[in-house]
């Protein structure tokens, strides 16, 4: 299938696509700051400049539109078998430009993964396709218990537990009357 557009057309489209406050980036924002997380957006310290840095759970949200960074693209293996999803699909025109685009975005996206663990960082990839209506909360919720297991472990590294001693057996129930 050939281009439907002029070249100078297409680069007028593809200039217009944004790489900050994206659909499903305001979607996670919303919610998470719904439910009371704070955040900060794009902090150039930290490696991979993160869509959400939250510095009190040391986690790192990547949101990623499911085309431009691979998601379920179908690859083509040096041992001649294929690797496929159904997420998204490499245009045919200019296959080459686009498997090289894609490849060395997943390639970055890794190294700035592995860099953020290193450094004791929680990294979340959220993809867009786990943003639509039907898995939108279910997506959120996992987000939120990762973050809240985060900071427990957080927590209990710097305090350590209180034991209290069992004193039941002495206290009235609420049942008794107290004489």
């Amino acid at each position: 299938m050939t281009d439907r557009f002029t070249p100078a057309q297409r680069h007028l489209v593809m200039s217009h696509i944004r790489s900050r406050n994206t659909k499903p980036e305001l979607k996670v924002r919303q919610w998470l700051w719904g439910h009371g997380y704070r955040y900060r957006l794009n902090v150039k310290g930290v490696p991979g400049k993160p869509d959400i840095v939250m510095r009190k759970y040391h986690t790192a949200i990547f949101v990623n539109g499911c085309f431009w960074h691979g998601h379920g693209v179908e690859w083509k293996t040096e041992n001649g078998e294929r690797k496929t999803a159904n997420c998204c699909k490499i245009p045919q025109t200019n296959r080459d430009f686009w498997v090289n685009k894609i490849q060395r975005n997943q390639q970055r996206d890794q190294q700035n993964y592995e860099l953020l663990k290193d450094n004791g960082w929680q990294v979340i990839v959220i993809w867009e396709c786990q943003l639509k209506a039907n898995v939108l909360n279910r997506t959120m919720y996992e987000v939120e218990l990762l973050l809240n297991e985060k900071l427990l472990s957080l927590y209990q590294k710097h305090k350590p537990a209180i034991y209290y001693q069992n004193e039941e057996n002495n206290l009235p129930m609420a049942a008794e009357k107290n004489s």
